[in-house]
């Protein structure tokens, strides 16, 4: 089996990765060399994720030929300009496969100008009402527009099953998310050593330890000491360790609920691991 680089940090068994882009080529190039690294690091699970109809097809590929490993399928918000109905219907084929575990990513953006903001609200409807028949949680983005995300799930007029992905919001936005039914997932920007981030290790800390998940959002935003480089599942322990240290807790303690919580939303089975 490949080993880990020195420098990666001890195991926590176990773990799981709640958002992967496995698909991206940094990743799916080595796909088996990350996914050992993943299960060295007592990484036992990944979600991988969908952003269009044509990497959702990946990801569930992946899933059927990778044990521990499960997919989400969806149209990301800032994707959803170039997709059409061929595509949302190969969305509607893909989340009856027994590998989908949750539908997304969905939400809304504001930081780039890629999607009118009418047609990301409307994409975002479709995948919530599609989690909603399918009893599938959500897997949510919001960026630069948390406010108008959640007053659009308030809309729903019902609570959403699923979990708001690599969280930066603040502790009233983090509060909105668990009333409306959310889980709360961090990644790697909780260990960046910038001072202006004590906010949001302060909003780790805070959320309920049956509603926190962590995530890795790779091959993005690789955590302190990492930051620069290509990320991966296996670093996933570096952020449930840190997220452990600003809640007063061991990193064992925070795994074992992590991981208990990842099961439950995404109905992962315990006995099909990496």
């Amino acid at each position: 089996m490949t080993q880990a680089a020195p420098d990666e940090p001890a195991p926590i068994p176990p773990l799981i990765d709640t958002h992967a882009h496995l698909d991206d080529p940094r990743l799916a190039a080595d796909l088996d060399g990350v996914l050992a690294r993943a299960h060295e690091a007592g990484v036992v699970q990944v979600v991988a994720i969908g952003t269009t109809a044509a990497d959702s097809a990946s990801v569930v590929r992946m899933a059927r030929d990778r044990a521990g490993v499960f997919a989400a399928v969806g149209i990301h918000p800032n994707e959803a300009a170039a997709a059409g109905e061929a595509d949302w219907s190969a969305i509607l084929e893909l989340a009856g496969s027994p590998e989908v575990a949750a539908i997304g990513e969905t939400g809304l953006d504001r930081h780039w100008d890629r999607t009118p903001f009418p047609v990301q609200r409307e994409w975002f409807d479709r995948h919530l009402e599609l989690a909603y028949r399918l009893e599938l949680p959500v897997v949510i983005h919001a960026r630069d527009c948390t406010r108008e995300l959640i007053d659009q799930l308030r809309a729903q007029g019902r609570p959403v099953r699923g979990v708001q992905h690599s969280f930066t919001g603040t502790w009233d936005d983090a509060r909105d998310f668990l009333d409306l039914g959310l889980h709360i997932s961090f990644a790697g920007m909780v260990t960046y050593t910038n001072k202006a981030l004590d906010a949001l290790r302060e909003v780790a800390a805070r959320v309920p330890l049956d509603r926190i998940l962590v995530e890795t959002d790779s091959p993005y935003l690789s955590p302190h000491p990492f930051r620069g480089r290509t990320n991966e599942p296996a670093r996933v322990a570096v952020t449930a360790r840190r997220i452990a240290e600003v809640r007063g807790i061991s990193p064992a303690e925070l795994a074992r609920a992590t991981t208990e919580n990842a099961r439950r939303l995404f109905a992962l089975p315990a006995g099909r691991t990496l």
